[in-house]
């Protein structure tokens, strides 16, 4: 004997349920972060395994300060790639803003402020350059913004020994204003007795702001359209290159956002600092969705993928592994999230 289903309501209401159900999941496999989200609760349940002290409190708030240090410059790094560009500068561009927020302070005597606000407009305009030179040469975004990377590695190191004679900065955290400007940037937040470090809201406010445009405004469509396929995305009128432009200054503000945690939190700034992790805000935009190829990805994914790499790198320690084994740990885990995506790429594309 073989089952048969059972028969329609006459109202339709069982056939109205099951499109309802095949639409919600063709949604759920549809979303670019859904692999990710899948790799971050096996690593976490990973590392609550063979690390002790892992779910402890205070374990979890260093986890999430490691993120957001990432993740406050994957989000823009993500909303890039997603509009088919990268961006190689953006590790060194973190140090550039540092180093002219202090060395402005420093030379001119001024509040620190003044030097926040100096560093904001020159790091703006860092991501306009590129921005520009990507349109205006039509040159590969790989070899614009590796020139920029190499050009910021020079003028950090170069500038940092003709200013104050060492690589690093002098303190300037006797200076009015420093105080303030620490506040806003590198302080700490107190929950339940637990410290937060304040970059955590900067990172998911980030994030709401960046899903946001993406998904409720036309400059998201602009921006998913520039990555998927830019010459029909010009034929039907989207502003292609003001889009791109305005993405490299994204990335630009949160460099400058990134900078001045990194100069607020230590007092004085190492001109080498920076150079590669403009692979790991990669890294974190790829494992949570976002496509080499631009089109796809999702600022959430982003947010995910740079949890995963906080839960790595602190998880590592927490387990009283050798430090090296991180490397190893992120690369294979870039492996399997982008075979995860792809392969959720296709479920989702069978159903439609």
């Amino acid at each position: 004997m073989t089952a048969t289903a059972p028969a329609p309501a006459p109202d339709g209401t069982r056939a109205d349920e099951l499109l309802m159900t095949a639409s919600s999941l063709r949604k759920l496999l549809g979303r670019p972060e859904l692999g990710s989200v899948v790799g971050a609760v096996a690593v976490f349940l990973f590392f609550a395994l063979v690390a002790d002290s892992f779910l402890r409190a205070t374990s979890i708030s260093t986890v999430l300060y490691a993120a957001s240090t990432l993740g406050i410059m994957a989000v823009p790094v993500a909303l890039l790639m997603i509009g088919g560009e990268f961006d190689l500068s953006a590790g060194v561009m973190v140090t550039s803003s540092a180093l002219i927020s202090s060395m402005f302070s420093y030379q001119m005597t001024a509040n620190v402020w003044v030097g926040v606000a100096v560093s904001l407009l020159v790091t703006l305009a860092l991501g306009l350059f590129n921005g520009l030179m990507l349109t205006r040469t039509k040159l590969p975004s790989f070899i614009v913004t590796l020139g920029t990377f190499m050009m910021l590695t020079g003028m950090n190191l170069g500038f940092t020994k003709l200013i104050s004679g060492t690589v690093s900065t002098k303190s300037i955290s006797d200076m009015e204003g420093f105080s303030s400007a620490r506040t806003v940037f590198a302080s700490t937040v107190t929950l339940g007795g637990v410290d937060f470090k304040i970059t955590i809201l900067w990172w998911l406010a980030l994030v709401a702001v960046a899903t946001w445009i993406l998904l409720r405004t036309r400059a998201g469509n602009w921006i998913f359209a520039a990555g998927g396929a830019r010459e029909a995305a010009r034929a039907v009128g989207v502003p292609v290159d003001r889009t791109k432009v305005g993405l490299y200054v994204g990335v630009a503000l949160g460099a400058w956002i990134s900078g001045q945690h990194l100069l607020f939190s230590f007092d004085v700034v190492q001109s080498g600092e920076g150079v590669g992790n403009e692979l790991k805000y990669i890294v974190a935009a790829v494992i949570g969705g976002c496509l080499i190829t631009g089109g796809y990805g999702s600022a959430v994914g982003s947010a995910v993928g740079a949890f995963i790499f906080g839960m790595a790198s602190m998880g590592i320690v927490y387990a009283e592994w050798d430090a090296e084994w991180f490397t190893f740990f992120l690369g294979a885990m870039l492996l399997l999230a982008t075979l995860l995506n792809a392969w959720v790429r296709k479920r989702a594309e069978a159903t439609s």
